[in-house]
């Protein structure tokens, strides 16, 4: 057998081995936030030595699995039609979401301990590119205010989103009822303030 054909093969055996404990570290992580990576090496059906060859520590590992999911959750938000009405369309944004960052609120936890906050975030510019983009759009339109910064309209979203899944876990939220709160609470945040002229005359 040639060289290249070899290598090839080799490539390819180190991808299935790859997608394999991803697979396995999202749904270990998911489970319990703390599993170990022989926790995780024994679900991808591979050794430890095999693991350590691709990911050197958990940290390095809890990156990739974040950002898969993240990847996911990108292809899901991708589905949302934005040009529909900003308010409709934001909603329909934030319950697309909610549905992976409840799921996998405890791979968003595992994340934050090992990476810290800056890395977790940077993880999501993409799918809050998103919300970046819909949040501008409805500036435009007068749907949303214009008197705060989009960047920190932005981290309201965010943060909202990623309390909401705390307050789930806790045992203080209804998961079936998060969507509509979050929507009505960045709703609330990202309301026009009312025209001063108008609350003269009232």
């Amino acid at each position: 057998m040639s060289a290249a054909p070899a290598a090839g093969r080799r490539r390819a055996d180190a991808q299935r081995n790859i997608d394999a404990i991803l697979d396995a570290g999202l749904a270990c992580l998911s489970r319990d936030r703390q599993a170990s990576l022989a926790d995780i090496a024994e679900a991808a059906g591979v050794g430890r030595m095999t693991l350590y060859g691709h990911f050197r520590t958990r940290a390095d590992l809890v990156d990739a699995v974040l950002a898969r999911l993240l990847e996911q959750c990108d292809e899901v938000l991708g589905r949302v039609e934005l040009d529909a009405e900003p308010a409709t369309a934001l909603g329909e944004l934030i319950g697309s979401a909610w549905q992976l960052v409840h799921q996998f609120h405890a791979v968003k936890s595992a994340a934050a301990t090992e990476l810290g906050e800056e890395r977790l975030r940077a993880h999501h510019d993409q799918p809050m590119a998103r919300v970046r983009h819909l949040l501008e759009r409805g500036r435009d339109t007068g749907a949303f205010r214009r008197d705060l910064p989009v960047s920190w309209l932005v981290t309201v979203f965010y943060s909202i989103v990623h309390a909401a899944a705390d307050e789930c876990a806790a045992g203080r939220l209804d998961s079936a009822q998060a969507p509509r709160v979050i929507t009505a609470t960045v709703l609330a945040a990202a309301a026009p303030p009312p025209d001063p002229g108008v609350a003269r005359r009232g």
